[in-house]
């Protein structure tokens, strides 16, 4: 018999993290968004948001938990005030050119 150790049924961790941590999890986010090849991508993620989490397939349980830490990590983010604006080109305009 072997001996490991777990996290208590009813712990809550605090953890802190930067913004590159941040980063990284969403980078992680958008590569699991990636791999989706379900033809119906909404049905795919309208399971993700209705179905219990032993239902879900493997792929839709690890976007599920990375969406999950991201909205704390944001919720945190937010409560504590660590948001700031910056503006950024919207994908949709034209861009301009300067010659």
């Amino acid at each position: 018999m072997a001996t490991i150790k777990e996290i208590k049924d009813d712990a809550v961790i605090n953890i802190k993290v930067n913004k590159s941590y941040y980063l990284m999890v969403k980078g992680l986010s958008l590569q699991l968004f990636a791999n989706v090849t379900a033809e119906d991508k909404e049905l795919y993620f309208k399971d993700l948001m209705t179905k219990e989490y032993k239902d879900l397939d493997e792929n839709q349980r690890s976007l599920y938990t990375v969406i999950l830490l991201l909205a704390e990590i944001e919720t945190q983010a937010s409560a504590q005030g660590l948001y700031e604006e910056k503006e950024v080109n919207d994908p949709s305009e034209k861009p301009i050119k300067l010659d």
